[in-house]
């Protein structure tokens, strides 16, 4: 028998468990990654490119705000869901009345949101139904599935999941197919997809329970409960601000190319984020496991390789059928190739932010989001200034992520050196 494929069969046999939890997650997650595909070519293909722009700049804030929807209570929530199930109810009641205590915080943010980003180009009511999509629907519907993954019904909260992307996906394409292609159309679209996601959520799959207020409870926890807002708001900031940042200097019609590209660039976080998750659990029950250097580096180099193959395909893809994607996305289509780099170092910074999560650094993990969610969007605003013509500066992204990923791993791995907190 030949020496390479016995190795490589030893290897398997070694490994099976393990490649066969990571297969099993990412053919799981295969049935969203279609449906948001599908979701992504209907939208960006029935909006102006200005207007797929600002939809999503005002997505990203809406994600953003949604993190301070009762101020972080679904951590506490998710804790009593995993040992104390039978305090659900609970907790349940106080996350409602934490999210009412929240709601004129969110009210105020999104008004100045709206005022300084939004208001000489979306109407008060379209940004409104965003709003109300993301952090009321969407984040409600995010609530439920915790608690479900809490309790252990993980395959109750990806098929919940699966459920709200095809509600959107559908919204979508039947937007696609009526005359009514504006914007303030599209958010209205939007917020019934989402709405009827969240009904699904709470009358199908939600756990049932009986609520009972416990305030008692409560107070202990709600240093906990701020401290994980703190770090969700941190984490989205440093992933989506730059897309808030693009629309405010290169206007509508350049935000919709970069939110193009970047979605595109998402697509090739499927694997990795699989890949990421095993791992955490792995470290989190043998923190030694990446205490040498030649497996931290070889595990960098298998996901920046990953990801580099996910978005060289694609741009191949769309070299060879320029309109594969459909014809506004095809306006970015030459650009792929130009971004081949960003994908990898978008990926490896992720991965930094969850290797310092399972090794229980996470009051460094959110100095170092922050830490770079300031240089990307200065970088981003470095460069913006310079041109707005996106085949000009998007070569450019190729550096700044570069720069992200090496800032990154020098805090990152100057963290591994200290002792790690407890993990719990």
């Amino acid at each position: 028998m030949p020496v390479v494929p016995h190795r490589v069969k030893a290897l398997y046999l070694r490994h099976q468990a393990l490649i066969h939890a990571y297969l099993s997650m990412t053919g799981g997650s295969a049935g969203r990654l279609v449906l948001s595909l599908v979701y992504f070519i209907a939208v960006a293909n029935t909006l102006a490119i200005a207007d797929f722009g600002l939809f999503a700049t005002a997505s990203a804030a809406g994600i953003m705000i949604s993190r301070v929807l009762a101020f972080g209570f679904m951590s506490p929530l998710y804790r009593v869901a995993t040992v104390k199930p039978l305090l659900v109810g609970t907790y349940s009641a106080g996350f409602l009345v934490g999210a009412a205590l929240s709601l004129p915080l969110i009210a105020l943010i999104c008004v100045v949101t709206f005022i300084l980003l939004f208001s000489r180009d979306m109407t008060a009511s379209a940004f409104s139904a965003f709003m109300l999509a993301e952090i009321i629907c969407w984040r409600g519907l995010e609530t439920a599935v915790i608690v479900l993954n809490g309790l252990g019904r993980f395959g109750r909260g990806a098929l919940l999941v699966v459920i709200g992307t095809a509600i959107r996906t559908g919204a979508a394409l039947l937007f696609a197919l009526l005359s009514l292609k504006t914007l303030e159309a599209w958010s209205y679209f939007y917020l019934v997809a989402n709405a009827l996601g969240l009904v699904v959520a709470l009358f199908w799959f939600y756990p049932r329970v009986r609520l009972r207020w416990q305030p008692r409870l409560y107070y202990r926890r709600w240093a906990d409960s701020v401290s994980v807002a703190g770090a969700e708001v941190l984490f989205y900031i440093q992933s989506e601000f730059d897309k808030i940042a693009v629309l405010a200097i290169g206007g509508p019609a350049v935000s919709g190319l970069y939110a193009i590209l970047m979605r595109l660039a998402d697509l090739t976080a499927l694997p990795v984020r699989s890949f990421n998750t095993l791992l955490v659990q792995r470290i989190m029950r043998t923190p030694g496991s990446i205490a040498r250097w030649r497996t931290r580096l070889s595990i960098e180099l298998l996901v920046a390789l990953a990801s580099f193959a996910a978005i060289a395909a694609m741009a191949a893809y769309l070299w060879i059928f320029p309109n594969g994607l459909g014809r506004n996305v095809s306006a970015a289509a030459p650009i792929v190739a130009m971004i081949l780099l960003v994908p990898s170092f978008r990926n490896l910074i992720e991965y930094h932010s969850e290797l310092l999560y399972a090794t229980g650094r996470t009051v460094r993990r959110m100095l170092n989001l922050l830490i770079a969610g300031v240089v990307k969007v200065a970088l981003l605003v470095l460069l913006l200034r310079t041109t707005t013509d996106v085949a000009a500066w998007a070569p450019s992204l190729n550096a700044i992520f570069f720069a992200l990923y090496a800032l990154s791993f020098v805090l990152t791995y100057t963290a591994l050196r200290r002792p790690a907190e407890r993990v719990i």
